[in-house]
């Protein structure tokens, strides 16, 4: 009898590593302290005390699926490689003008992001290329290979280049690659025509500048990861989550590290569709909240918003354009500095101000004892009873709550209240922050928020969301089982796949069809190469969108096509496609202008096997509870007596009217006042407003 697969997922976050294990006979998770001078160590204790539990040899695992906030943690905290930007004569300073617009026009002490390269460290080359590909300046090689010597001398460690219509013609990009690899064939090395082959050159330069910033660095931590692993007996071959949603091997990873942006929070948002899709919710707002961070995405149609462009580190309230913008597919979601570690601290005009700086696990709250003194929102939650200072982690972290309030007294005294009255409003003004930050991205995506449903999921969201369901007028939201480490188990429901690009501009009153068959032939070949690599002879399923605006216009939206080989007779029905994307988001067509293509992207991924459909369950029995306990009810600002029931205890058809608190390892589920709670078949809580389920 053949041994049943025996996969892990790892998602290391700013405070928790979790660990997620399927034996094949069912899910064994956990959490660890993320160790921040070698993030490798914590996932081996992970791994090897998910085994332990599960009670299996580290060697019978047969995959190790990470995802990892390393390369967006590097890029935010400019903790990246000495590098040297090439790029041609006269583009030198276009990642200083950015786009030109002002994300914040009346504000006339606007900042913007400084870049990541200052303009001593960027170089030029005499050299042309053409839209469509043609050479108008040779680059000479004599002048490549002078540029390769003082890179050299200079002693830089990675290299970015990125060079005018590289996309179009890559010739003068791997001539200058080629110069380098002369003089120091061990420098990192990135080039924009493999990184990012699309139209434009300012998130194109951005984006071959983030990856040759983090290469040295994520490809040291995985060579240290790979080899711990296999000192450990674990032979197993190890895949990264990637931005946009799948797996790629950890060899494409250490080389486009850029793909792994959002490597964590993805996981969370395939998380959040499997359960859409079991349960039949057209639209689900994902809310997976940390110990460092929240991220907030949209999922409709089971199918987490995706995008060909993400920028990093947003500075100014949450809006566009006050980032580092790169191109490069992901999905697409607002994250936010809101964790149970973000520290509160009161500002220069009296008001409390939470995050964006977090206690993370090194001190950690001050209640976890370990040294931290900051007030933080897991002290605050402490304080207002919504944790067992006991029971927290498992039991693994016995927490403090004269700790805690010694840490509230600062901010209680700067605003002349006691200790609980500040907690609440630590907790009221992160819970703000976060349904600002989905109210923004709902708006920026055309969609009315309030007919979402919420799936919470990370240690800190079950304790935070109904609350936020009560801010943004919510009617429901779902808890699943393992919610605490959820993005580790979207990991091992993640296909393996790889999305490949390009920059082909098409108006379609002058569409060449063999021209985009062949270019879409090659990406297709690419990207299945890559997965064959990971999944030999597996189901694969390919998709296709184009990045599609009316003629004129500065932007494009994405148009996913049924279809990845044209004709001629297909023009017509491309503008259906556009048209129906178009009136989607807008609301309406514009009569009289001729869409056009600038950018095509082409997916290819293992099949995943749909879910098994759940029915909802809204009334049965009343759940057995085990003890009184005591929380603050945000919304009617006061002390309520509740119910502690056991997470294990919510059986199918099992109901408990708030207030109540389910309790399991990794989290806690707060049921306020306005809400009940009935156990599902699947495993999971549906919360519901009275109102709603009377």
């Amino acid at each position: 009898m053949s041994m049943p697969p025996r996969r892990v997922g790892v998602d290391i976050g700013g405070t928790f590593t979790d660990v997620a294990l399927d034996t094949g006979r069912g899910l064994v998770t956990g959490k660890v302290l993320t160790d921040y001078a070698q993030p490798e160590r914590a996932i081996l204790s992970a791994i090897l005390s998910a085994a332990h539990q599960a009670g299996i040899d580290p060697g019978e695992i047969t995959q190790v699926i990470h995802g990892t906030t390393l390369v967006t943690n590097a890029l935010i905290e400019r903790r990246g490689a000495r590098m040297a930007f090439v790029t041609t004569e006269g583009f030198r300073d276009v990642i200083e003008m950015r786009s030109e617009n002002r994300f914040e026009q009346y504000d006339l002490n606007l900042t913007l992001p400084a870049p990541l390269v200052p303009r001593k460290d960027r170089f030029t080359l005499s050299e042309r290329i053409g839209p469509k590909g043609e050479v108008l300046l040779p680059l000479d090689r004599t002048e490549a290979r002078a540029l390769a010597a003082r890179i050299l001398a200079e002693g830089y460690e990675a290299v970015a280049i990125g060079l005018i219509h590289a996309y179009a013609n890559d010739a003068h990009e791997k001539m200058m690659q080629e110069a380098l690899a002369e003089v120091a064939p061990g420098l990192s090395v990135s080039i924009s025509s493999v990184i990012s082959p699309q139209l434009r050159e300012l998130p194109r330069f951005n984006t071959v500048i983030a990856n040759a910033y983090v290469q040295p660095q994520v490809s040291a931590y995985l060579g240290r990861l790979v080899e711990q692993l296999r000192a450990a007996g674990i032979g197993a071959p190890v895949f990264l989550m990637h931005s946009g949603g799948g797996l790629i091997s950890v060899e494409t990873a250490a080389e486009q590290p850029v793909r792994l942006l959002e490597s964590g929070p993805a996981g969370g948002a395939i998380f959040a569709a499997g359960y859409a899709r079991a349960h039949g919710i057209d639209r689900v707002l994902s809310f997976d909240m940390g110990g460092t961070t929240a991220k907030i995405c949209l999922v409709e149609q089971a199918t987490p918003k995706t995008a060909n462009s993400f920028e990093i580190a947003r500075t100014y309230r949450f809006k566009k354009g006050s980032g580092m913008i790169v191109s490069t597919p992901v999905v697409e979601m607002v994250e936010i500095g809101a964790g149970g570690g973000s520290i509160a601290t009161v500002d220069a005009m009296g008001r409390i101000q939470v995050g964006p700086r977090s206690a993370g696990s090194e001190p950690g709250p001050a209640c976890y004892q370990r040294g931290g003194s900051e007030p933080t929102v897991t002290d605050a939650n402490l304080i207002l009873g919504r944790l067992d200072p006991e029971a927290f982690a498992g039991g693994a972290i016995p927490l403090s709550a004269k700790l805690a309030q010694g840490a509230m007294a600062d901010v209680a005294d700067r605003q002349a209240m006691d200790v609980q009255d500040a907690a609440f409003g630590v907790t009221e003004m992160v819970d703000e922050n976060m349904a600002n930050a989905a109210r923004v991205h709902a708006v920026e995506n055309g969609r009315d928020i309030e007919a979402f449903t919420m799936v919470a999921f990370g240690g800190g969201a079950p304790l935070h969301a109904c609350r936020l369901c009560e801010k943004l007028g919510l009617k429901a939201l779902l808890i699943p089982p393992g919610a605490g480490v959820g993005s580790a188990i979207g990991f091992l429901r993640a296909p393996i796949s790889f999305e490949a690009t390009r920059g082909l501009f098409q108006p379609l009153d002058g569409f060449d069809a063999d021209l985009v068959n062949a270019t879409l032939a090659a990406m297709e070949g690419e990207a299945r190469a890559f997965v064959e690599a990971g999944a030999a002879g597996a189901e694969t399923v390919t998709r296709l969108t184009a990045f599609m605006r009316y003629r004129g216009q500065g932007w494009e939206i994405p148009v996913p096509l049924a279809q990845d080989r044209f004709g001629q007779g297909d023009v017509p029905g491309l503008i259906a496609a556009f048209e129906e994307a178009y009136r989607g988001l807008f609301g309406r067509i514009i009569d009289g202008l001729m869409p056009e293509i600038t950018n095509w992207s082409l997916t290819v991924a293992t099949r995943a096997p749909d879910p098994a459909p759940v029915a909802r369950l809204i009334d049965g029995r009343p759940a057995a509870g085990r003890r009184p306990r005591r929380f603050f009810d945000a919304r009617l600002r006061q002390e309520v007596e509740a119910t502690e029931i056991a997470r294990a205890d919510m059986i199918p058809g099992a109901t408990v009217e708030g207030p109540a608190i389910i309790i399991e390892d990794e989290t806690s589920t707060i049921v306020t006042s306005a809400f009940r709670a009935i156990g599902q078949a699947d495993g999971c809580l549906l919360l519901i407003r009275k109102e709603e389920a009377a």
